[in-house]
């Protein structure tokens, strides 16, 4: 009887760890002590399972779930993981149970949004089709305010193949996976190329009106821009930036042409404004490199120019100009500018000879300065030796996706500015497709799916 009055006060105890926390402890149960009767009780439940055994316990001591042992046998010893888990596989034990819905009904609303917007992003459009509520979470503000919450990761890459330079893929680093979203949006006979983004957004530049695009990859969010006040038909420099931490504060794109002329789109004021001309310390005309695009930090854009070779800034709140003329590194080719962390990158092909190697170099603050900082293994750039290579910066935010090409060659590879790590880029094919794409041109953006244009 003494046994008995013990094991209905553990039962007491476990509902009331149930009523208070909803579910069984995870912690294990504590053994039932010895007794002072020559017999002793003993569960021959499945221990793997905490439900299993708290079911045991609410059948409060049916007969046919206790067993009197003799007290010449050893006591049963606890079966390994292994076991347990084998056991589990095949099927000899069924632990499934249904999510009671007295305990989930009462879970918060804005933890079930705090936890989808930590979510993969493939994984998240594959949770929009478990039900309506959770497909509208893109027109949430709340779950918005969850993402903007979330700190960015490495950004992905949209790009544009040259043998279908009216579609995108997208590439996404931590899956090591490409996507072949279609913006329905942007025109399709016109050759529409990605030259900047900002907070989730791409800005788009049509090459044939010279009319610019707004979009969100991810959720189709699209705007035209409208006409631009001063018609420049020369190439121009793109860059973009947000006014504030993300896209619901608005965003601002430039572009700024050789001679000089610059205009600056407000998306809070749907309009673009001539703010004025350059100082006449910037030299003109601007021998702008158009392969390099533009760097953000905060709230300043960096162009690369030449002759001289330097760099010219323009700061988007307090419309001011600065020239830094800073020497480029010998035998530099198809160089672009980067930025890591507030740090301003530059990588380039250096060629001699016939050899061709991959270099990163940081701009020293103090010097005005280039210092090389990593090479391309050396085991890569021997595939480069004797051939003519090409090189095209695809993204120059952190994580760096460069396209290698020549007549034997087409190669795509990342480089970790922070962890100075190269990896290769499995190839891009189309759907349904075995042909490798060649990548002609793209840019970097950071994923988010409540950005909208």
């Amino acid at each position: 009887m003494e046994g008995v009055v013990m094991l209905r006060q553990l039962i007491g105890q476990l509902q009331e760890f149930v009523q208070l926390y909803g579910s069984p402890p995870p912690q294990p149960l504590p053994q039932l002590p010895l007794l002072n009767h020559p017999r002793w009780c003993s569960s021959t439940v499945d221990d793997s399972s905490i439900d299993d055994y708290y079911r045991f316990m609410m059948a409060d001591g049916k007969s046919e779930s206790v067993r009197i042992l003799d007290p010449s046998e050893p006591p049963p010893s606890k079966r390994s993981r292994k076991e347990r888990t084998r056991g589990k596989s095949s099927g000899t034990t069924d632990t499934t149970e249904p999510m009671e819905q007295h305990i989930w009904k009462n879970f918060p609303e804005d933890l079930y949004e705090a936890v989808i917007a930590r979510l993969p992003i493939a994984t998240f459009f594959h949770f929009r089709s478990v039900c309506r509520k959770w497909n509208s979470l893109l027109d949430s503000e709340s779950f918005s305010q969850h993402c903007t919450e979330i700190p960015q990761a490495n950004p992905w890459f949209y790009t544009i193949t040259h043998e279908n330079v009216n579609f995108g893929a997208m590439y996404d680093p931590s899956l090591k996976k490409w996507h072949h979203p279609t913006i329905s949006s942007l025109p399709t006979k016109l050759i529409v190329l990605p030259v900047a983004s900002a907070g989730g957004l791409v800005c788009f530049l049509d090459i044939g009106n010279r009319n610019f695009y707004v979009c969100n990859p991810l959720n189709q969010s699209f705007k035209e821009l409208p006409a631009r006040s001063v018609k420049v038909w020369s190439r121009i420099a793109v860059g973009m930036t947000l006014n504030g931490s993300s896209t619901s504060g608005g965003y601002k794109v430039m572009w700024v042409g050789c001679d000089g002329e610059y205009e600056v789109y407000d998306s809070l004021r749907n309009s673009w404004t001539h703010p004025g001309s350059m100082p006449s310390s910037v030299k003109l005309p601007l021998s702008l490199n158009f392969r390099s695009q533009a760097v953000t930090i905060d709230s300043t854009l960096y162009f690369m120019r030449s002759r001289p070779d330097g760099i010219v800034s323009y700061d988007m709140v307090t419309g001011v100009w600065k020239q830094f003329i800073i020497p480029t590194p010998l035998h530099l080719t198809d160089h672009t500018l980067a930025e890591c962390g507030g740090r301003i990158m530059l990588v380039g092909l250096l060629s001699k000879n016939a050899a061709t190697c991959v270099c990163i170099w940081e701009l020293q603050k103090m010097t005005l300065l280039w210092k090389e900082v990593d090479r391309m293994p050396n085991i890569w750039c021997l595939e480069f030796y004797g051939k003519h290579v090409r090189m095209t910066c695809l993204g120059n935010k952190g994580l760096l996706m460069l396209s290698l090409r020549s007549r034997q060659i087409n190669r795509l590879v990342t480089y970790n500015v922070s962890s100075k790590e190269w990896l290769k880029v499995p190839g891009c094919v189309v759907p349904h497709g075995r042909k490798r794409q060649w990548i002609a041109c793209g840019t970097s953006f950071y994923p988010c799916l409540t950005a909208v244009a």
